[in-house]
């Protein structure tokens, strides 16, 4: 058994995680819980050929996510990112005009 998510990554097309407070906060003994709910390579290779993954950032290397996922191929977390920066820029504009200009 993958923690359940094994058999579950034969029918996954994006995969998603993030880092959550719980994780962050926890003792090195108890993330060891939750190793075996890691994103990795090895259960990427498991899902769809067109399976891509994503993550919202900031993904901590090594423990939600593989320590080399990150950079993987099949990963669009940095183009998740960029894109993540226009809207996050639009909502400045907003906030400081009152409008968005086009």
């Amino acid at each position: 058994e993958y923690g359940g998510g094994q058999t579950r990554a034969h029918h996954q097309g994006p995969f998603r995680t993030q880092a959550t407070q719980l994780l962050e906060h926890r003792s090195i003994a108890s993330r060891k819980t939750f190793e075996p709910y890691q994103v990795n390579e090895a259960l990427l290779d498991l899902a769809k050929p067109d399976a891509l993954f994503m993550h919202c950032l900031p993904a901590h290397r090594g423990e939600e996510v593989s320590a080399t996922l990150l950079d993987d191929p099949r990963s669009v977390v940095w183009h998740e990112a960029g894109n993540r920066l226009h809207s996050q820029k639009a909502l400045v504009e907003f906030l400081l005009l009152g409008q968005i200009t086009s």
